[in-house]
Formats: structure tokens, C-alpha cells, sequence
């Protein structure tokens, strides 16, 4: 397995992942370096998203692998990793595009003024061409969700017979509110949380707008409500947000499972979002009530699973919705976590890859 790290955390876990590999190539990506090498993608005309991503050492130790190992099938996950493997069409190719990347880019456009919108415009046209040559020339494409392998085939419908999906998963063993965590919040208070990588930009715009749009109506009604912004590397406009009367930014915490389990709702309020939103499977997994955006919600194809599961649109729906919600004890629900169970069990949901890998074995066709 080859992969990059830009997260200086998750190098305690090399070992753990090297025990699970007979070769593995783990790289730091800093992210400084890599924007600069991005740049390149102006004079090449690629999306600046694959020289962000190229290094020279990982080629060659791709390379070295697929000639030295006679490797046959190949996972690669991410669009951006599928340069490392386009000269190798004698094997079988899987790619994984778990989002489609092009899609967040052009909605980044539509978020963006001059002159980042014009970049961003211009990236989302050319990974999505990208994107249609690898699924093209690729023997099978996956994403996440329906939804997202549906609006990729409307884009690529050429591409349509080799895309396949797969609901993402979520360990409910982990993430099981039958167990015991300590009360992060003061006594008496209402806590609203949003969990999530808060250098993520989606994550960002999300809690800046609902800190400042939605937050300020219903803490007037709520003068012990309090938001609290749960997630890594926060950047200074979210750090901003804590200056805020009843808003906490925590910065990375050990174990976000605290903060689900006493809190009173979990909100997900993004604005710009692919895919299925890990948050959400996590909090409706705590039983938790959750009150999210339509976007946050997209993929996820939830069936009325009653009012604890709540989409709002405007900041009037989001006052109106939630505010009824907001007095008494925190409540669980159990139809969520039984939800998730039935629809966002991995090993269940996984069964698709491995039928995929099976069929480059036999030479047969997966359904």
C-alpha cells in the first residue's frame, strides 16, 4: 500500500497499517510544498489537483512493486492516486472515487468571488475530465453512494456500464451510545455540536454561517444554548466564531464521542457537500437527534425516521424546526442507530469491492 500522511497524528498508526500490508510506502504530504507543486498544473493544463498529489518517490516505489510482485489487480482510491498506476493496463484496475471530486470543486466556484472562482471553476472541468478518463480507461469505478454514482453518469454517461456504489459504513461498535462517556458540558447547558475537520472548508463555511445566521435567533430564545465546534486544525475565521457569547471551538479532542453522546442536537449545517457525511452516520448511530442542511443530507436517501431527523433550508426553517426541540433532557432515538445498522454496516456494504476483485480473478463479469 502506498499513501501520503498530511496529518502528523496519524503517523501513531503506521505500525498497525505496516502489520496489514507485505509492503508498504507511507509518505508525508506537506501541504505548503504541494500547493506550490500544484501550480505546474497551469502550464500542463492539468487539474492542479494531480501534481498536488505527485511525488517521484511514490511512483518509483509503485513501480518497483508491480514489476517486482507481478501485481494483477490494483485498488486505488481517490482520483487523485489513479496517475500512479496509468501505465500498468495489463492489470485490473479498480478506482475508488468515493466523491466526485470535479462536483465540490464547481460548487466551490459558485461559493467563491473573483478570482479564486475562476480557478476553481477551472478545476472542476478539469478533473471531471480527468475523472471521465480514468472510469473510461479503468476496468471498474466505484462511489459512495447512489446519488453520487448517478450524478457521475449523467456527466460520463459513456462511463455508465463500468460505475458501480456502495454505501460508505460506520462502526456502531465504536460509536454505540449504550456506553459510557464523561458530560463535556457544564450543567444546565443546551449543546448544539458539530463534529468534523475544521481546515475542511465545507466545514468551515458551515459552522461561520450557522454560528453567525442561525445560532445568534435561537440563543435569544435559549439563553443557556451553546454551540459547540468539535474538530482538528480549526482555521483563525472558526477560531474567531469562540469569541463569540455561547460558542465553544474544542480544537482536536481525544474521543468526539463524548460530545455526541450529552449533547442535545447535532447539527450539520453544510452548504457545499459530496457524498455521504460521516458525521451524520455517526451522530444518527449515537441515537442522537440531528437537524441538517438538504446538501449535508444528499446520498443518504433517509426515509421519514421521525421528527428527531429534521432538514432545514432557511435560517426561518431552522429557528422554526428546532426551536421546540431545544428544552428538556437530551433525547435518544432509537430508530436512527437501527437505521444506520440496517443500511451502513460495512461488511455488508463492502461485499460489492470484493465481488469486483473476485470477477479480475475468474476472468467473469461482476454484476
Amino acid at each position: 500500500m502506498g499513501t501520503f500522511i498530511d496529518d502528523p497524528e496519524d503517523w501513531w498508526h503506521q505500525d498497525k497499517v505496516k502489520a496489514l500490508c507485505a509492503s508498504t510506502c507511507l509518505l508525508p504530504l506537506h501541504p505548503g510544498r504541494s500547493k506550490w507543486a500544484s501550480l505546474r498544473g497551469l502550464w500542463t493544463g492539468q487539474a492542479l489537483t494531480l501534481p498536488y498529489y505527485y511525488q517521484a518517490s511514490l511512483q518509483q516505489w509503485v513501480d518497483a512493486v508491480i514489476q517486482r510482485e507481478q501485481i494483477r489487480r490494483i485498488v486505488v482510491f481517490s482520483s487523485s492516486m489513479a496517475q500512479y498506476v496509468e501505465e500498468y493496463p495489463q492489470a485490473y484496475r479498480l478506482i475508488d472515487f468515493v466523491d466526485l471530486d470535479s462536483d465540490k470543486w464547481t460548487q466551490y466556484a459558485r461559493a467563491k468571488s473573483w478570482p479564486m472562482n475562476g480557478l476553481y471553476r477551472r478545476e472542476g472541468r478539469r478533473l471531471l475530465d480527468y475523472e471521465r478518463h480514468i472510469s473510461r480507461t479503468f476496468d471498474a469505478s466505484l462511489f459512495v453512494s447512489a446519488h453520487e454514482a448517478r450524478i457521475f453518469c449523467e456527466r460520463a454517461p459513456h462511463c455508465a456500464p463500468k460505475v458501480h456504489w456502495y454505501n460508505n459504513g460506520v462502526d456502531t461498535r465504536y460509536f454505540d451510545p449504550s456506553l459510557s462517556h464523561p458530560n463535556p458540558y457544564p450543567p444546565a447547558q443546551i449543546a448544539l455540536v458539530f463534529t468534523g475537520a475544521m481546515d475542511y472548508w465545507p466545514n468551515a463555511e458551515a459552522v461561520e454561517w450557522f454560528g453567525k445566521t442561525i445560532f445568534p435567533h435561537l440563543r435569544r430564545l435559549h439563553p443557556n444554548l451553546h454551540f459547540y465546534i468539535v474538530g482538528s486544525n480549526p482555521t483563525d475565521s472558526v477560531r474567531q466564531l469562540g469569541r463569540e457569547e455561547g460558542i465553544q471551538v474544542t480544537g482536536r479532542v481525544a474521543d468526539v464521542r463524548p460530545y455526541l453522546a450529552h449533547a442535545h442536537w447535532v447539527v450539520a449545517p453544510l452548504r457545499i457537500a459530496c457524498g455521504i457525511q460521516n458525521k451524520i452516520l455517526e451522530a444518527l448511530a449515537m441515537e442522537k437527534p440531528l437537524m441538517a442542511s438538504a446538501q449535508a443530507m444528499e446520498g443518504l436517501d433517509i426515509p421519514s425516521l421521525g421528527p428527531g431527523c429534521l432538514t432545514a433550508t432557511t435560517q426561518e426553517e431552522w429557528v422554526a424546526k428546532a426551536q421546540p426541540w431545544l428544552q428538556g433532557p437530551p433525547q435518544r432515538i432509537s430508530a436512527h442507530r437501527q437505521w444506520v445498522m440496517r443500511h451502513f454496516d460495512w461488511a455488508t456494504n463492502l461485499k460489492v469491492v470484493d465481488d469486483l476483485l473476485s470477477s479480475a480473478q475468474t476472468g467473469q463479469t461482476a454484476p
